[in-house]
């Protein structure tokens, strides 16, 4: 049983049970905000009058007879498209993913093999290439791209987004490589595989978490970009992100704000799902490049 001085709250403990909970209201209250909101109309979740009208639901009352109403989701889901938007994005990020971790995986073991000095080099050339911002990369693909007419289609955008990625997923999986000692591949030499054997059916299960933790950070870049697809894509082929933007409209257009609502909670809803799923191999992959074996 423990002792009373040891289940008693302390200042410091009080402290940082405070700081927590004040983070975790920071963190999670502007998605809840939002995701309440997206069942509102205009006038309630951007009144200016009173803010009050958001959480009661007036004018939304007004308009639709009820104190909540899924227009918003109706209108950019179907009316709008959104899920061609999903559809657009659902392939740049998958072809991005998996282009940039097989790349990423190949080039990161064969520089943590290598004892070559060119290899340091490489890595810090692609730290260079990794700090530049998105836009700067970017600008000099636009010529060549309409000089070839291939502006405005996905696998354009996946080559930009997987040239902008790989130096990430090379130096985190170099790093995890590098915690894998060399003997298990030798091992495995010794008992007949070849070197891509060895790497293939040894080595890759053995840091199949830290593959999952770069492929979720790679995800998220593709994902969450706005930058690379703006510029790069046509209306037709907009993925989530910049047809978000386009809901707001501009000084020309007018846009619907309440469709960009709800898109962004159900850009967001999905985030949520694929974080709680690999939870365990997220934790388990950083733990693996942080602490060296």
């Amino acid at each position: 049983m423990a002792s009373k001085s040891e289940s008693r709250m302390t200042p410091l403990k009080l402290l940082s049970l405070g700081l927590v909970v004040l983070w975790l209201f920071l963190a999670a209250f502007p998605f809840v905000w939002t995701f309440w909101g997206s069942f509102k109309v205009q006038g309630d979740f951007f009144s200016k009058a009173d803010w009050t009208n958001a959480l009661f639901g007036v004018f939304t009352t007004r308009e639709t007879g009820g104190a909540f109403t899924a227009n918003g989701y109706y209108g950019a889901w179907v009316q709008e498209s959104f899920w061609y938007n999903f559809w657009n994005t659902g392939v740049v990020v998958f072809f991005t993913v998996t282009i940039s971790l097989t790349f990423g995986t190949l080039g990161g073991y064969a520089l943590a093999r290598s004892g070559f000095r060119y290899a340091f080099w490489i890595l810090m050339a692609a730290l260079v290439f990794r700090a530049m911002p998105h836009i700067t990369l970017v600008s000099g693909y636009l010529l060549p791209f309409f000089e070839w007419n291939i502006w405005g289609i996905k696998p354009t955008t996946i080559i930009v987004l997987v040239a902008i990625n790989q130096p990430f997923t090379l130096w985190m999986l170099h790093s995890f490589f590098l915690n894998i000692p060399k003997d298990l591949d030798e091992s495995a030499m010794v008992d007949g595989c070849t070197r891509f054997q060895a790497f293939r059916h040894v080595i890759v299960p053995v840091m199949w978490p830290g593959v999952i933790t770069t492929g979720l950070f790679s995800f998220l870049l593709a994902y969450n970009d706005f930058a690379v697809t703006s510029m790069l894509l046509s209306g037709e082929n907009e993925t989530i992100i910049p047809a978000i933007a386009s809901f707001l409209g501009t000084t020309q257009i007018e846009g619907n704000v309440m469709f960009a609502v709800a898109a962004v909670v159900m850009t967001t809803a999905p985030l949520f799902i694929l974080i709680l799923f690999f939870q365990r191999h997220i934790v388990s992959g950083l733990t693996a490049g942080a602490v060296k074996g």
